[in-house]
């Protein structure tokens, strides 16, 4: 549900909602695991106006919000630093190559297709 609002009225570049992206995504795991939260979050700190914060208040576990901000790209961070940070943690390496995965399957670039080829043979290896 907090996926859902914050994502309201977003679009993925082909149109469709932008949460069915997340919504894949936490498909790919058990319905009540915590992978499945991280995966319904894992936007929403980069995409949305919610904060470790907002969703602190709203009683998101401490687990899944640490590993939301762990997913959450930051301005100026080297994408293999990034990775690197990632791959650490069990539960976002997998949520993150679950992401990717579904990145590939939405009509992207070269240069995004290259980025998550990569992407997910850094975080597999």
């Amino acid at each position: 549900a907090i996926a859902k609002a914050a994502h309201a009225g977003q679009r993925r570049r082909g149109g469709e909602a932008y949460i069915n992206h997340p919504a894949r995504v936490a498909s790919q795991f058990d319905a009540k695991s915590i992978e499945a939260s991280i995966a319904y979050l894992h936007d929403v700190i980069e995409d949305t106006d919610e904060t470790a914060e907002t969703l602190r208040a709203k009683g998101v576990d401490e687990g899944v919000i640490e590993r939301v901000k762990l997913l959450t790209k930051q301005d100026g961070r080297d994408y293999r630093d990034y990775l690197s940070a990632v791959k650490k943690d069990p539960l976002a390496r997998a949520v993150k190559i679950a992401d990717m995965l579904d990145n590939l399957c939405d009509n992207p670039t070269a240069k995004q297709r290259d980025k998550y080829r990569y992407g997910i043979m850094l975080l597999a290896i």
